[in-house]
């Protein structure tokens, strides 16, 4: 599918007549602007003649479905795989900013917290996602005349999932409920008992140790455990090991992030789009078993356009959302002497730079490291090893880097 934009930038119906497409450019009536998925540009005006185009998203904390179909052919799909890397960045960053701060402006008088947040403000990790939704989605109107955005929203009942037999006002009685705090819980929880030696040490003083590092894990109740103090100091200084039997309980935050993201992301994309409506993930459910198709991202994206039927030519574009620049240059350890070397490569390596599309013996990949010698760390974007070590020499760049990495594959 090669996908045309007309001389002023609007986007045309897209072609399969690669011959047709082959004299436009070598006649220079045409130039090409993208390269993955192919896209041209026409130099010469035409008539806009478009048919009824349906963009379904099927929204999520980790991936993005995405499939734009007629209702006899599908057009467009991809599956964008999101960041999820921001809390650990964030939390990195404060970490760091407090040690400066530690050891560079100790005497700073405190100030106070009077930052006061805009209204409909919502948290780094989850702002990011929305944004990512609205870009992967504007990209797609980029080169098709979408007429109608369909998507799928989900609500999840976390106490419900802990608890299925939970019912009316157990809904108001929470885990901690007659608790002070959560340590309380926990130490209740635990029946003020060590949980590594179960009392053997007869050390009498308790602490909560948190399973997952704070950075990442949080402070919730499912990531806390009682330890006393000489198996918590034990464990800190490698001594001691935690039973096999201590692990994480549920995690919701996948669950969470669509809870408060779907009516922010709903709201600003019909804020932008005109014709914009829901739908919800039983009914896609259905209708992908219905028809008997696998259970995919950009299926899912399918079934919520409307068209399950529509048939495809078996090209899926996978999309993965990186970060624009490396902001931690330097080590959290410190080298002797006080010494805090870069741990960053420079900008631009023999004019390659991290994320650059390039081809090597025939084969498209991108680079995922790059060593001051020239040397270039190859891989596609399922992480699939191709060389660790390339001399740029041998490297035809392809594309530069851009925030979305797009690879094309064929349905499996």
């Amino acid at each position: 599918m090669v996908y045309v934009i007309s001389q002023n930038g609007q986007p045309l119906m897209p072609t399969e007549n690669h011959a047709k497409v082959r004299i436009l450019l070598k006649s220079k009536k045409a130039k090409v602007i993208k390269t993955c998925p192919f896209t041209i540009q026409l130099a010469y005006d035409r008539t806009h003649y478009t048919q009824e185009i349906t963009l379904g998203v099927d929204s999520g904390s980790k991936h993005i479905g995405l499939s734009a179909t007629t209702k006899s052919k599908v057009l467009f799909e991809s599956d964008v795989e999101l960041r999820n890397d921001i809390v650990h960045l964030l939390s990195t960053r404060r970490q760091n900013r407090r040690t400066r701060r530690n050891r560079k402006t100790r005497h700073r008088k405190p100030r106070f917290d009077n930052r006061i947040r805009k209204e409909g403000w919502l948290a780094p990790s989850i702002q990011n996602k929305v944004d990512s939704h609205l870009t992967v989605i504007r990209k797609v109107h980029e080169i098709l005349p979408v007429t109608k955005i369909i998507v799928e929203v989900a609500s999840f009942d976390i106490q419900k999932i802990k608890n299925p037999a939970i019912s009316d006002t157990e809904y108001q009685q929470g885990e901690q409920s007659d608790f002070w705090n959560v340590r309380e819980y926990v130490l209740f929880r635990d029946g003020h008992t060590c949980q590594c030696c179960k009392g053997k040490s007869k050390d009498k003083i308790l602490n909560v140790h948190h399973i997952e590092s704070r950075k990442t894990g949080g402070n919730v109740p499912n990531n806390l455990i009682t330890l006393c103090e000489t198996c918590h100091t034990g464990y800190h200084k490698g001594i001691v090991k935690l039973p096999k039997t201590i692990h994480r309980g549920m995690q919701f935050k996948d669950a969470a992030f669509m809870g408060i993201m779907r009516w922010a992301f709903y709201n600003r994309l019909k804020e932008i789009y005109p014709n914009v409506s829901l739908t919800y993930g039983y009914i896609t459910k259905n209708n992908r078993i219905r028809n008997c198709l696998p259970k995919e991202h950009y299926i899912d994206a399918r079934c919520i356009s409307g068209n399950p039927k529509a048939i495809s030519d078996g090209t899926v574009y996978y999309q993965k959302k990186v970060r624009c620049h490396n902001r931690q240059i330097h080590k959290n350890s410190i080298l002797k002497g006080g010494i805090r070397k870069r741990n960053q490569a420079p900008y631009d390596v023999m004019g390659f730079r991290l994320f650059d599309k390039v081809k090597w013996k025939g084969q498209s990949c991108f680079i995922f490291g790059r060593r001051s010698t020239g040397r270039m760390d190859l891989r596609l974007l399922n992480g699939t090893k191709i060389n660790a070590s390339v001399g740029y020499k041998n490297l035809k760049l392809i594309e530069m880097r851009k925030n979305y990495l797009t690879e094309q594959r064929k349905a499996g």
